[in-house]
């Protein structure tokens, strides 16, 4: 694939960003009955793109954004071995983009970051039935964790 560059994202991306985040909830839907009706949010995208402790990237082709993602520092329980972390949300590539390994090129990016941060640990959340997402997360090096258990009462 070529004309592909990563770069931080802007304010000026907000109605793309937007977009994606309908996009990725959209993509949900389907994953967790939990979900709420009707138009809903994930994110505050403006505090995502100008905190110090957020890297949202976009990845953009022939001058258009066709993806996105972010790491957040975070504090890890006291308990963990690594006092900090970098959480990874917000993974997001355009449909006519997917399987060619962007995601792979965004979570470079971010491990990248966290790295220059002196980071020692990624983390992210994925849904248990998101066969595909899981995949290409393992296939870059995570393992599974914690599995969340919901129930209706």
């Amino acid at each position: 694939m070529t004309n592909l560059s990563i770069r931080t994202a802007t304010l000026k991306d907000l109605n793309t960003l937007l977009e994606f985040e309908q996009g990725v909830i959209e993509a949900e839907r389907p994953l967790d009955p939990f979900l709420g009706e009707g138009d809903i949010n994930y994110y505050n995208i403006p505090e995502l793109i100008t905190s110090e402790n957020i890297y949202f990237i976009v990845v953009v082709s022939n001058n258009k954004l066709i993806g996105s993602g972010y790491l957040r520092i975070e504090n890890s329980k006291h308990y963990h071995k690594n006092p900090k972390h970098g959480y990874i949300g917000f993974i997001f590539v355009k449909p006519a983009f997917r399987g060619k390994r962007i995601s792979n090129l965004i979570l470079e990016s971010l491990k990248k970051w966290a790295k220059e941060k002196d980071l020692k640990e990624l983390r992210l959340d994925v849904y248990s039935n998101n066969y595909g997402a899981i995949k290409s997360y393992e296939r870059f090096g995570f393992t599974k964790s914690l599995v969340n258990m919901k129930i209706d009462i």
